[in-house]
């Protein structure tokens, strides 16, 4: 119901959020803070790191650049070596239809270039971490069994 009321502009969840703590004692209102609490919080940097960096080493990947420009655009998380760029969106910067076409053209352009974006919300990072260890290790194996056979037809063309 709170998405359903955020998308026809009825309410704006962070500020759904802040009206409650004037309500904390009301029946419900603790119920629909943690709801709430799942969909507005923002990691720091720093803990958002600290988070998602042992999720992509358990993964079985290398230690990724952090802030690198990539195709002009800054990336949270990227693996040259791989061709992986990981985003970790929190909703406060990721809500508007304008942020979101900004973000469906960061990932065009990096697919386009060849590179395999992906993205993670903080909410799953933070609450999810089992789903995003396994779609990294999924990625990872992906990437690699594709590194391989780039590989293998590169040493049949050389023969």
């Amino acid at each position: 119901m709170i998405n359903e009321a955020d998308k026809y502009n009825l309410t704006h969840p962070p500020q759904l959020r802040e009206a409650l703590d004037a309500r904390s004692a009301e029946r419900g209102v603790a119920k629909l803070r943690f709801i709430l609490d799942r969909r507005t919080f923002r990691l720091t940097k720093e803990e958002l790191e600290r988070r998602f960096l042992p999720l992509a080493r358990q993964a079985g990947l290398p230690t990724p650049l952090t802030g690198q420009l990539v195709n002009e655009f800054e990336v949270d998380f990227y693996w040259p070596e791989l061709g992986l760029v990981i985003e970790t969106d929190g909703l406060r910067y990721h809500r508007t239809p304008a942020e979101q076409a900004r973000d469906c053209l960061r990932d065009q352009t990096h697919t386009a270039a060849g590179l395999t974006p992906l993205r993670f919300t903080h909410e799953q990072v933070r609450y999810e971490p089992e789903h995003v260890l396994a779609v990294l290790q999924a990625t990872a194996a992906m990437l690699a069994a594709r590194a391989a056979q780039a590989e293998s037809r590169l040493a049949i063309a050389t023969k």
